[in-house]
């Protein structure tokens, strides 16, 4: 099984209603458990109707599950800031996932309007990272 093939599997296992999966290839075996959903809290009023929201910027979200980083290493500048203007396919961030470093493109033109993610911080699949506004 290719690196690719195993992220994929794990984003799929992540974005399935299954909470524990298990497969063995040969040698190789992985084993999947999600946490157990939080118990439901009643609700004993009813909300009040929520404002009308504000459109919100596309964002650049996470191909998978690992952590986030903004620069190639501690020691060198962020990839992107806040206000930049980015070409489409320039790297904007890094995912690590089984100490393998993934390349996260821009989709298009862009400036980066928000970085919503810490260096370091966990990501979910399909998380926003960063809003954009397309050039």
């Amino acid at each position: 099984m290719t690196n690719q093939e195993l992220y994929d599997f794990i984003a799929r296992f992540d974005a399935s209603g299954l909470r524990k999966l298990k497969l063995s290839q040969g040698d190789f075996q992985i084993e999947l458990e999600k946490a157990a959903p939080a118990a439901a809290v009643p609700v004993l009023a009813p909300a009040a109707p929520a404002a009308p929201k504000a459109e919100e910027a596309p964002a650049v979200t996470a191909p998978l599950v690992g952590t986030f980083y903004a620069a190639p290493s501690p020691e060198q500048p962020p990839f992107v800031t806040e206000g930049d203007r980015v070409k489409k396919g320039q790297t904007v961030c890094l995912i690590e996932a089984m100490k393998t470093m993934i390349e996260v493109p821009a989709p298009c033109d862009c400036v980066i309007e928000t970085v919503l993610k810490a260096n370091g911080e966990l990501a979910a699949f399909g998380e926003a990272l960063m809003r954009y506004k397309p050039c």
